[in-house]
C-alpha cells in the first residue's frame, strides 16, 4: 500500500476524484458558512489579522466595581442605553452582545429589557448593578469612533484575543491563500466525483470568518493528497488534511481546534468523507491564556507538521483485521457492541451495497457504520454511531 501520495493522478479538470460516500459529514463550517454576512467574510489571514490585531489595539480590559457603574438613558433617544464606567467621563455604549452579558450577571432577563423603553430599562438595569451580590465585573472596551463597551464578564475571566490565535495560524499557514501548503479548500464538484483544490477564494468560497463577537478559520492541505488503501474500483482512497478554528474574546464561545482527514469540501462548505476527528476546547477560565500558549497552539503545530503515516497505518491496520467471515459472525459482532437488530442489517446491506461484498474487516464495519449513522435525525443518536465507529478503529489502529 502506498503511504502518501505526492504527486497523485490528477483528473484532466486539475481534481482529484474521491468517494464522499465513506466517513462521515461534518456540517460545523457550512453552518457558518451560511450564516456570515459579506462583511464578516475574509479573503486571507493577512487581511483578517489586521482587523482583529487592530480592534484589540484599541480596546483596553479592566475590573471594575459594579456599585459604580451608572445607566444612562438619553430621553432624547429612548432605543439607547449607555454606561458611565469608574473612572472615565465618555459614555460607554453596550453592544448587544455585552448588553446581554451585563443583564444576565445582574439576574435580569435581556429580551425582556430590549422590549421596554430605555429610560425603563435602565432603572432596572441600574438596580440590578447596586443591589446584585456580583461585585466586579471585567469590561472590555473599544474605541470605535466612539467608546464601545464590548464584553462584561467575571473578574477571573481568562481572555485570549481573536488575533491571537489568528496569528497562530498564520505561522503555519502564512496568508491562508497558497502562499503554504495550507489554504482555503477547493469544491467538490458533485456531477462528476471530482474534487478541484484550485478555487479562486471569493466573498462566496472562503473560510476565513470573524465578527465583532468571535473569529472562525478552516483551511485544509489539499493540493498534496494522501492514499489509505484502494477503493473497490481499484483506485485509490484519496484523503487531505484539515482544520479548523475558532475563539471569542468576549465570551461568546471557547476557543477550540478540531483537526480531521477529509475527502473533499462541497460548495456548501460541507465536509465529506471525514475521519479521525479529534478536538480540544479551552473554556476562558483564569488559566485559559497560559493553556492556550502551552496547549492548543502547539497542538496546532504539531498536527501541521504531522506524517500522516500513523493515520494511513491505522486504516491499513483497519483493513486487515478481518473479525467476521459469516453471517453470524456479522450479526454477533454489531449485535455485541450496542446495535440493534434493525441497525446491524441496516449496516450489514449498506456495505454489502457500497462495497460490493458483506463486511468482513474492521475497516468495512466502520464504514457501514458511519453510513448509517449520516441517516439518524436525532443527533444524539447520530454521535452514539459516530463514537462507537471511532472506538472500533482506534482498537483496530
Amino acid at each position: 500500500m502506498n503511504i502518501q501520495v505526492l504527486d497523485a493522478r490528477r483528473d484532466q479538470s486539475g481534481g482529484y476524484k474521491v468517494d464522499v460516500g465513506r466517513g462521515d459529514r461534518v456540517g460545523r463550517v457550512s453552518s457558518e458558512w451560511f450564516s456570515r454576512p459579506d462583511d464578516e467574510r475574509f479573503l486571507s489571514l493577512g487581511e483578517l489579522a489586521r482587523t482583529v490585531r487592530d480592534r484589540a489595539a484599541r480596546s483596553r480590559t479592566r475590573v471594575v466595581e459594579t456599585t459604580l457603574i451608572c445607566v444612562e438613558a438619553d430621553r432624547a433617544s429612548p432605543e439607547r442605553l449607555s454606561l458611565i464606567l469608574p473612572g472615565v467621563d465618555t459614555p460607554a455604549a453596550p453592544t448587544h452582545w455585552s448588553f446581554g452579558q451585563l443583564a444576565s450577571l445582574v439576574g435580569a432577563p435581556a429580551a425582556y429589557l430590549r422590549q421596554l423603553p430605555a429610560p425603563l430599562a435602565g432603572i432596572n438595569l441600574q438596580y440590578g448593578l447596586t443591589s446584585h451580590r456580583v461585585e466586579q465585573v471585567r469590561t472590555l472596551e473599544t474605541e470605535n469612533g466612539h467608546l464601545e463597551l464590548r464584553a462584561v464578564t467575571g473578574p477571573d475571566y481568562g481572555r485570549i484575543y481573536d488575533y491571537e490565535l489568528v496569528e497562530a495560524v498564520q505561522r503555519i499557514a502564512g496568508n491562508g491563500s497558497g502562499d503554504t501548503r495550507w489554504k482555503v479548500p477547493g469544491v467538490l464538484d458533485w456531477s462528476t466525483g471530482i474534487y478541484n483544490p484550485r478555487v479562486d477564494i471569493t466573498k462566496d468560497t472562503t473560510t476565513l470568518y470573524a465578527s465583532d463577537r468571535d473569529v472562525f478559520l478552516f483551511l485544509v492541505d489539499d493540493l498534496n493528497p494522501i492514499e489509505a488503501g484502494r477503493l473497490p474500483d481499484g483506485s485509490p482512497d484519496l484523503y487531505f488534511r484539515g482544520f479548523y478554528c475558532w475563539n471569542s474574546e468576549v465570551g461568546a464561545k471557547t476557543l477550540g481546534i478540531a483537526s480531521f482527514y477529509l475527502r473533499a469540501v462541497c460548495q456548501n462548505r460541507n465536509l465529506w468523507g471525514v475521519e479521525d476527528f479529534e478536538e480540544i476546547t479551552i473554556r476562558h477560565s483564569k488559566y485559559a491564556a497560559s493553556r492556550f500558549a502551552h496547549e492548543a497552539a502547539p497542538a496546532l503545530t504539531r498536527f501541521a507538521n504531522s506524517s500522516p503515516t500513523p493515520f494511513v497505518n491505522g486504516v491499513r491496520a483497519a483493513r486487515e483485521k478481518i473479525v467476521a467471515r459469516t453471517d453470524d459472525d456479522r450479526s454477533e459482532f454489531l449485535r455485541k457492541r450496542g446495535f440493534s437488530r434493525a441497525e446491524t442489517t441496516k449496516i450489514i446491506e449498506t456495505v454489502l451495497a457500497e462495497e460490493g461484498h458483506p463486511p468482513a474487516s474492521i475497516f468495512d464495519f466502520v464504514q457501514g457504520i458511519t453510513a448509517v449513522a449520516r441517516d439518524k435525525t436525532h443527533q444524539d443518536a447520530r454521535l452514539d454511531m459516530e463514537a462507537k465507529a471511532k472506538k472500533l478503529f482506534d482498537r483496530a489502529a
